[in-house]
């Protein structure tokens, strides 16, 4: 199954959403994890934005996964980049 890396990039504009729709975004990401999509997750410390790994069969199901996020129906994530990452060594390697 392919693994992909998805990018959030925030705004500053956007922190006030973000901080009230927070634990519902989490709540969603936390399913995602149970069910196995979802293998890591976090903010970049600067809060321009978030990283996701997942593991999913078809980017274009896991693009219209993503706009299901509580954030990004909210429009409080500036812009998601979905690109299929290939890893080698480490954790997320096959």
């Amino acid at each position: 199954m392919p693994t992909f890396a998805v990018h959030y990039t925030y705004t500053a504009a956007g922190a006030p959403g973000r901080d009230v729709h927070r634990p519902e975004h989490r709540a969603w990401l936390a399913d995602l994890v149970e069910a196995g999509a979802l293998l890591s997750v976090g903010p970049y410390p600067d809060g321009s934005g978030a990283l996701l790994v997942f593991r999913y069969d078809d980017e274009q199901q896991l693009a219209n996964l993503v706009a299901e996020d509580p954030f990004a129906r909210e429009n409080l994530i500036e812009a998601v980049r979905v690109v299929e990452w290939q890893p080698v060594l480490g954790a997320f390697a096959s």
